[in-house]
């Protein structure tokens, strides 16, 4: 029996395994029993039955860890010692800090519109193309991709080589550059163009997205709709602006929201391309810096605070958006 007191032991993992697959067993059991006695047993049992277990898994695996983040938040470094508002103070008032704000801020304008209005216009000039299903795919192809693997393709773009005799420049946008006659450039390393540089990343995987649905909802478009707008002399930007804007805005709301939801999280791109380095460092790039680089867990938990209370907002519109199309319909 000296087995029992090694966790790591084979016979210690199975009695782990045995235990769970009764428990398992047990809580199928359960509520099979409530829901082949529907007369005896109150249908909110039943219900409680099924929802439950998924409704503790979800309290504890999201909000017992945001709880313990603003928990956190309120302490020092170490998580020993109550220190209030200041670590929020210390991210408003510090330069530093407050320039993540910043970047932060035109990531999640300049992505999103950018990513939406490539999508629209992209989405319209396709739109019933003899080569629509082709262009489509092409665009759509980079959300496939991670942003990770993207960050590494457009690293190699923006790839410098010193301007020197016999050195070929293996960036697709420098030698680009060398055959118009232009010095090759360090394109992210000179603030505050390479946050731009880098936003162009993610602007290339979300505009698939952006796409995509838009293209569902133009065709979506009543045709009588559109008819009765040919009729009464509309064609080309006037149609687009009375006619497709209009008819598609649920869509566009939730394109734009969507889009700057993710954005907001960006961290695999800064992280790939620049380690938050040369002044493109972002909010979640920057608590995870906290936590794991200056291992100051107050901090990183106020910045991890910030970023969720930026996205409620967003949340919050797009489901009031969404409402507001259901009562229409």
């Amino acid at each position: 029996m000296d087995w029992l007191l090694y966790p790591d032991s084979p016979g210690m993992k199975l009695v782990v395994m045995v235990i769970g697959i009764g428990v398992f067993v047990l809580v199928m059991s359960l509520i099979l029993f409530l829901v082949d006695r529907p007369k005896r047993i109150p249908s909110w049992v039943v219900a409680i039955g099924f929802v439950g277990p998924a409704l503790l898994l979800i309290a504890y695996g999201l909000l017992r860890p945001g709880f313990e983040t603003l928990y956190n938040s309120f302490f020092n470094r170490n998580i020993t010692e109550f220190v209030g508002f200041d670590n929020y103070e210390q991210m408003l008032t510090v330069g530093a800090f407050q320039k993540v704000l910043l970047v932060t801020a035109a990531w999640v304008i300049l992505a999103p519109l950018l990513s939406t209005l490539i999508g629209l216009v992209y989405a319209v000039l396709v739109d019933r193309a003899r080569f629509e299903r082709i262009a489509k795919t092409l665009i759509f192809i980079p959300m496939a991709i991670s942003m990770v693997g993207a960050s590494i393709i457009w690293g190699f773009v923006y790839e410098f080589r010193p301007d020197q005799p016999g050195v070929n420049q293996i960036g697709l946008l420098n030698q680009v550059l060398v055959w118009l006659g232009l010095p090759p450039q360090q394109f992210l390393i000179g603030e505050p163009w390479n946050t731009g540089f880098l936003i162009a990343v993610m602007i290339w995987i979300q505009t698939g997205f952006a796409m995509t649905v838009l293209a569902a909802a133009i065709k979506a478009i009543p045709d009588d709709i559109v008819e009765a707008a040919r009729l009464d002399g509309l064609h080309g930007l006037g149609m687009f602006r009375y006619i497709t804007v209009p008819s598609i805005r649920p869509a566009l709301v939730v394109v734009l929201t969507t889009i700057a939801m993710t954005t907001l999280k960006a961290f695999d791109i800064v992280r790939t391309m620049t380690g938050g380095q040369f002044g493109t460092q972002v909010v979640a790039n920057e608590f995870y810096t906290q936590a794991f680089r200056q291992n100051n867990q107050g901090l990183a938990a106020a910045f991890a605070v910030v970023l969720f209370i930026l996205v409620i907002p967003i949340v919050a519109y797009n489901v009031r958006q969404m409402r507001r199309s259901e009562e229409i319909r």
